[in-house]
């Protein structure tokens, strides 16, 4: 077995990984080792870097680590599949592309549990804007000069246009930009999107520094545990080439997300004492919370025939494949060089929300993610689902085998809440896409179809059809209270030394919208607490608030918005 000593080991370079490695090796004394199990995200592989190609990775075991639910009570003991990146760049190189914040009261609900005061909107701001480049245009809520470059959807298709007049016409207002002033309305969305390319954390923030002589980056590295002497984490076991490994630390930092952090902790000896003993696993400290409060959004596609022949099926056909390769190949352009979820919102779905609990994605296509069509002919879709339910599942190991999937369940639709909130957003979705601007093209609703109508038909669909909008998190959440994992002011694990994490499981509660941006969020701040350095001031803009009267707009905004009648 091989020993090496780095100053920190990262644990995972998804998302996350990559922005702290290249922020804690801008150090030069701090030598920085990413070890990362699946492969590299070659500049050739065009299953990664063409946006349009989202679906080949997902569900590929050369990209996915294909995780998959225990049987769901509420969605008729249904297991429901869950991708997760297994290449650099993690999630990043095989998700959606969607750039999301969340809403500026999803972090004023962070900070009101103990011990997070300082992640508010008006803290979190700031590291938001220092990781953009948003070429819509830079203001007192959007970054300017950050390594996430920012394309905004072009939203050309006229079946664009009749979903957002649709919106305006069934009583919900546009927004200039959902991660600005005001995320409630709807809007062209921002993307992971550059030039045509899929822009990653890989690409953006790991690959211009990889020549950096203190950053070492292994691909292909299975971490199997992090070794402790006593309750200091000295370093982790990895095997690589049908080799072990074992590398010394000073710190180890683990960034394999909301599903495999848990695991590995729980491999580690750090969890719930009586899980552990139940697999002969060493406890090195008893911290219950660890893989608890796992958090998700289920989505559905509302799927409709356009009587014209408007929607881009035809260009998604077999025939075309070639046509869109040789595109996006010589000129980054075409239906390759765009993710297609160009556009959507947020809207509440009843009033006794203070900020929107629904999500919509737009599509000018009637497709699922694996490829199929309810028709042969024109459509159009959108997704939709609940943003912030109040189920709460686990991820907890089977065995000591750190190859074999834990067992893992979100218990989707387990509350009232819940299941009263997916009516709303079936009933909500299906009053747009019924409006006046989508006479020209409303050919029938195909699904969930007209069948489907009374509270429970409703839901029995939703339990039969839905699928995760793969935004696991909350499993290590960062907190004081005895079900936290994650010290809040420093990002170190409750009860040891030497052992952080960084990724979506220290959200003490998942953000309406995509997860991405927030985990690059918390990947910045933390940064800058690891390092020792002094975080960035808390920003001084409004922001709005539904409750409290505050202007649809910025105050001084001279810009014509269109509202509803």
């Amino acid at each position: 077995m091989s020993s090496e000593r780095y100053d920190i080991v990262i644990v995972g370079g998804g998302s996350a990984g990559c922005a702290l490695a290249n922020r804690l090796s801008a150090d030069p004394s701090t030598s920085v080792l990413v070890l990362e199990a699946g492969r590299s995200d070659y500049k050739i592989d065009p299953f990664i870097h063409m946006p349009a190609a989202l679906p080949f990775p997902i569900g590929s075991r050369l990209y996915d680590w294909k995780y998959e639910t225990d049987p769901e009570p509420d969605l008729k003991n249904r297991r429901v599949f869950h991708a997760r990146g297994k290449v650099l760049g993690g999630s990043s190189s095989i998700n959606g592309m969607i750039f999301q914040r969340g809403n500026p009261l999803d972090y004023e609900r962070w900070a009101r549990e103990p011990g997070l005061e300082d992640w508010d909107y008006l803290h979190c701001l700031p590291y938001f804007k220092k990781m953009e480049n948003c070429l819509a245009g830079a203001d007192d809520w959007r970054g300017g000069d950050g390594p996430l470059k920012l394309e905004r959807g072009p939203a050309t298709n006229p079946l664009f246009d009749a979903f957002f007049q649709a919106a305006t016409q069934a009583g919900y207002p546009l927004t200039d930009d959902v991660n600005g002033y005001r995320q409630e309305g709807f809007a062209k969305f921002d993307r992971n999107v550059y030039r045509g390319r899929r822009l990653s954390a890989a690409r953006a923030y790991l690959h211009p520094v990889r020549d950096r002589k203190n950053l070492t980056v292994k691909t292909l590295a299975f971490v199997t545990g992090v070794r402790f002497d006593g309750t200091r984490a000295v370093g982790v076991d990895y095997e690589r080439g049908r080799r072990r490994h074992s590398v010394e630390a000073g710190e180890v930092i683990l960034c394999g997300g909301a599903i495999n952090t848990p695991q590995l902790l729980q491999l580690s000896g750090v969890g719930d004492q009586a899980l552990l003993s139940k697999h002969g696993i060493d406890v090195v400290h008893h911290l219950p919370g660890v893989g608890e409060n796992l958090q998700d959004h289920l989505e559905v596609y509302i799927q409709y025939a356009s009587k014209q022949p408007v929607s881009i099926a035809p260009g998604l056909r077999w025939r075309m494949r070639p046509k869109i390769a040789y595109d996006w190949l010589f000129h980054r352009s075409g239906l390759g060089a765009t993710n297609h979820f160009e556009g959507g919102g947020f809207a509440r779905s009843n009033e006794d929300v203070d900020y929107p609990n629904l999500m919509f994605h737009f599509l000018p296509v009637a497709i699922r993610y694996d490829g199929s069509a309810p028709t042969k002919g024109h459509g159009y879709q959108v997704h939709i689902g609940p943003m912030y339910a109040d189920t709460r599942g686990w991820v907890r190991i089977k065995s000591k085998d750190p190859r074999q999937h834990p067992s893992m369940r979100f218990n989707y639709l387990s509350t009232a809440t819940d299941r009263k909130e997916w009516v709303e957003a079936i009933r909500v979705a299906r009053d747009i896409l019924n409006q006046p601007a989508f006479e020209p093209y409303n050919d029938g609703e195909l699904s969930p179809g007209p069948s489907v109508q009374t509270d429970e038909e409703i839901l029995d669909w939703v339990r039969a059809d839905a699928e995760t909008a793969l935004h696991p998190s909350c499993t290590a959440k960062m907190g004081i209270d005895e079900m936290s994992v994650v010290d809040p002011a420093t990002m170190k694990v409750h009860g040891t030394e030497g052992l952080r994490v960084v990724d979506a499981s220290v959200f003490p509660y998942v953000t309406n919208g995509n997860i991405y941006a927030p985990v690059m969020m918390v990947a910045e701040k933390a940064a800058d607490l690891i390092a020792g350095d002094t975080p960035l001031p808390p920003a001084d803009v409004p922001y709005y608030r539904y409750r409290d009267g505050t202007p649809l707009h910025p105050p001084g905004d001279r810009r014509n918005h269109e509202e509803p009648a």
